[in-house]
């Protein structure tokens, strides 16, 4: 007779699933009641079949919780086949934001993302609006493998196929795409920057540690991106002074723009006087110049935006200073946040 730990993954999930629903109330020791009768370091057996199987639970019960922390809930350490069959079996249309990781590893015994699994991701939920990948070597992957009901896609710190993002593929790829994350993406160049507008619907685009691309580049492609509404340009070793000329000449409707404050000077920041949509702005440390604009200039070109509600200054070493008061009276109008800088990674972005 085949004990527990020898039942294979599916038998047990299917076990699970006339459990009675799990709630985060329903705890022994500070671990859900299926997960405590296991070792707390044991990844393997019933433990991940049991942590796997509470994630699923959790999503179960998820419309009561709000999108952006779903991603908590898929969190979990567990085996591919395991979480595949979750998703196929167990959540599929309540599945509306997903975070995977950790597929960018040499070896045959490595997890891989495979155009397959991609495929079927799209076709089992069919209500998946967010996928947000971490190390993941997606270089044989086509972008035509994505589910087409996403609206926002995130790549952190993965390797991409150049064909990717080339102007020249099918425009009807990923018709929702709202918002693009690309964070790290050693692959991501000028060319891909233009290569972008075949997303119709897109409004949102996020460059983090984008180093190919060039300020040429950059004023090049948001030429062609003119309807962006939100663009945040965060540790590239593109010059905040450049950033903000392509801005000024080009997203006229950008309503949204955070940056690295690396090579801002007053001059740098005064081209974004007048912007007529301009709701938020974010200038974000820690290389700070001497060109560095003081509180007086930042206060004097943002008086100057008529829809300017949100400014925030992270990571500049202002907070509880001189500089916050300055801002914080000369803009009355306006939401002033002075804070450090988060020591999160990009994810803080949403």
């Amino acid at each position: 007779m085949a004990t527990l730990v020898e039942l294979p993954d599916s038998v047990l999930l299917e076990i699970f699933s006339y459990l009675p629903g799990l709630s985060p109330l329903e705890e022994a020791g500070g671990r859900p009641v299926a997960v405590a009768t296991c070792r707390p370091d044991a990844l393997h057996g019933w433990s991940a079949v049991a942590r796997s199987w509470l994630t699923a639970t959790s999503a179960s019960w998820v419309q009561a919780i709000p999108l952006p922390q779903l991603p908590e809930y898929l969190a979990l350490q567990m085996r591919p086949k395991v979480m595949w069959h979750l998703l196929r079996r167990y959540m599929a249309s309540r599945l509306h934001s997903l975070r995977m990781g950790g597929y960018l590893f040499s070896g045959s015994q490595a997890p891989q993302l495979s155009p397959a699994l991609l495929r079927a991701l799209g076709q089992k939920c069919p209500n998946l609006k967010r996928l947000c990948l971490h190390v993941a070597d997606l270089s044989m992957v086509p972008i035509t493998s994505l589910p087409s009901t996403l609206r926002t896609l995130e790549l952190h710190s993965c390797e991409i196929s150049m064909a990717w993002l080339h102007k020249q593929q099918d425009p009807t790829v990923l018709p929702l795409l709202e918002c693009i994350v690309l964070d790290r993406v050693p692959a991501f160049r000028d060319e891909h920057l233009q290569g972008l507008t075949r997303f119709r619907a897109l409004r949102s685009l996020v460059l983090g540690g984008t180093y190919r691309v060039t300020e040429t580049g950059l004023d090049a492609g948001l030429q062609e991106l003119s309807y962006l509404q939100r663009l945040e340009v965060l540790g590239c070793t593109l010059s905040a002074d450049s950033t903000l000329l392509a801005i000024s000449r080009h997203l006229r409707d950008v309503r949204k723009i955070r940056l690295t404050v690396r090579g801002l000077s007053a001059p740098g920041l005064a081209v974004l006087e007048g912007m007529p949509a301009l709701e938020s702005l974010c200038l974000q440390g820690p290389l700070i110049t001497p060109e560095m604009p003081s509180p007086t200039e930042i206060l004097s070109s943002c008086l100057t935006m008529p829809k300017l509600r949100v400014l925030e200054l992270q990571g500049l070493g202002w907070e509880g200073q001189e500089a916050e008061k300055i801002l914080c009276k000369g803009l009355p109008h306006c939401m002033v946040i002075v804070r450090a800088c988060p020591k999160e990674s990009m994810d803080w972005w949403m």
